[in-house]
């Protein structure tokens, strides 16, 4: 039977789903060139079909088998080989075509509906059905799942191959689509992350801190709560608290006291306000002399003081190497006229006001010890840091020890503040512990200190022991070394007699 003629052929344009037809009419016209090869694949041109048309096939022909003798299997073979090599050569120039796209599970299925639509139940196909190749992008792992990558998007990064939603950030756990990523060792991260992550932030005014000229991130740092803060803090009035010293941060609002100075709120829970809240830890500190067979002989008075009246005291006395750059003590030795607080000052807001003074005249009796002098406002354990220094001045007075260079009385009175703050902040060393005696204070009316005043009393044995003035801070390191070795009682024996610390 000849090849259908050109009506036949027009047929097809006209079969339902015209958009798969589209797709694989590369593919028709290349069998039927395979199929229309003239008398030598038809039979005669008078013979019946064997079957009957049907439309949607370009290359659909009836055909006799040949006169000649010739293995079915081997045409079969043949013909299979040529529709491969058709198949093939139709997708390499459609590999060509730009836009074209890889092989995906449902074209298989679509040819696989084309070819059944092309030939309906009970009549057998006369071309073989040749699925699509694969495209061949090689095998890739993951290198964040592990799995297989396969045939769809994946990125290319520190020499391995990512899914792109595998393909994170080692901070947030989120997948990296930006453009840049910055990179810590094999870690990818997101530029905001990673600068969150590596570049500090102010601890006052929690921006990141600013680079200098040089380009590096220069900020200040406390030695002892480790606060980072950037330089301009420094002068830009940021209240620093006056005892702990630590600046205040815009989140937080410090007490102002009426002398000017500021008190964060954690040393304010246990701020000693007046004269009378200070009478029993006073006391107490006397008692931890007497345990140490260091009794004070005299009843020296002790009054809580404003910082003016502090400073005013200091002017008029002949005796003491006073610390800098502010003196929050003093065992006063002339004879004065001191104002000291009579009454605690009330909440204002954030502004402790209402304080009452009282003048009070100190007058010298037999020994040159009239009084001794704190500051108001300081947290308890400092307060009797400075009392048990003072009062070391005192016994020393009162104890005949004359004419002292700086570096040894300053350093010996600080080893029994260090050792106060010892037995207050580790009981157990074996000291006796006044917590119980200076019940005025809140921790103790509470039963005991709190982990926060605990805290402090740490940061003020560091500020004692790295104290870098050469009297009170080379000072007490000299002494520190000398009753370590031999004794307290040892080393305040070769002070009198020589006027300088053991070796």
């Amino acid at each position: 039977m000849a090849p259908p003629s050109s009506s036949s052929t027009s047929a097809v344009n006209h079969i339902s789903n015209p958009c798969i037809y589209e797709r694989k009419s590369r593919f028709m016209k290349w069998l039927s060139k395979i199929f229309k090869s003239g008398p030598s694949r038809g039979g005669g041109s008078g013979g019946g079909s064997r079957y009957p048309p049907r439309l949607g096939e370009e290359n659909m022909v009836s055909w006799r088998p040949p006169a000649r003798s010739l293995d079915e299997r081997s045409r079969a073979d043949k013909e299979k080989e040529e529709a491969d090599h058709a198949v093939a050569l139709s997708q390499a120039e459609d590999w060509k075509r730009p836009g074209y796209r890889c092989r995906t599970d449902n074209d298989e299925e679509q040819a696989r509906a084309l070819h059944d639509s092309l030939n309906p139940v009970g009549y057998p196909p006369y071309a073989p059905y040749a699925p699509p190749q694969y495209c061949n992008t090689g095998f890739r792992l993951c290198g964040g799942c592990h799995g297989n990558i396969g045939y769809g998007n994946y990125l290319g990064c520190m020499g391995k191959f990512f899914h792109p939603d595998c393909f994170r950030c080692t901070y947030c756990g989120y997948p990296i689509t930006e453009n840049e990523f910055s990179l810590s060792g094999r870690d990818p991260y997101h530029k905001v992350c990673f600068k969150e992550l590596t570049h500090p932030k102010c601890d006052v005014c929690f921006q990141y801190i600013p680079t200098n000229e040089a380009g590096l991130i220069e900020y200040r740092c406390h030695p002892f709560w480790s606060q980072k803060y950037c330089p301009s803090h420094e002068h830009d009035n940021t209240p620093r608290c006056c005892s702990c010293e630590r600046l205040e941060s815009w989140d937080t609002k410090y007490y102002s006291l009426e002398d000017g100075r500021n008190l964060c709120l954690e040393c304010m829970e246990s701020a000693i306000m007046d004269t009378g809240d200070c009478q029993p830890l006073y006391h107490a500190i006397r008692d931890y002399y007497e345990g140490m067979n260091m009794k004070l002989d005299q009843q020296i008075p002790m009054l809580l003081v404003e910082r003016l009246a502090l400073n005013e005291a200091i002017v008029g006395e002949k005796y003491g190497y006073h610390h800098m750059p502010e003196t929050r003590g003093l065992c006063l030795s002339e004879e004065q006229t001191v104002t000291s607080i009579q009454r605690r000052p009330r909440l204002g807001g954030n502004r402790l006001v209402g304080i009452r003074t009282q003048p009070q005249k100190l007058t010298r009796k037999s020994c040159e010890v009239t009084a001794i002098l704190v500051l108001y406002g300081l947290p308890r354990l400092l307060t009797g840091a400075i009392l048990a220094h003072e009062l070391m001045h005192g016994w020393l007075r009162l104890k005949g020890y004359r004419n002292l260079n700086p570096e040894v009385e300053e350093g010996i009175c600080q080893v029994l503040s260090y050792m106060w703050l010892e037995s207050e902040v580790l009981p157990s060393k074996g000291m006796p512990s006044t917590s119980a005696a200076s019940s005025s204070s809140s921790s103790s009316k509470k039963g005991g200190r709190s982990n926060v005043e605990n805290k402090l009393g740490e940061f003020f044995k560091h500020q004692i022991a790295n104290d870098a003035s050469p009297a009170y801070g080379g000072g007490f390191r000299a002494a520190n070394a000398a009753v370590n070795k031999y004794g307290l009682r040892r080393t305040l024996d070769h002070i009198r007699l020589t006027g300088h610390f053991p070796l």
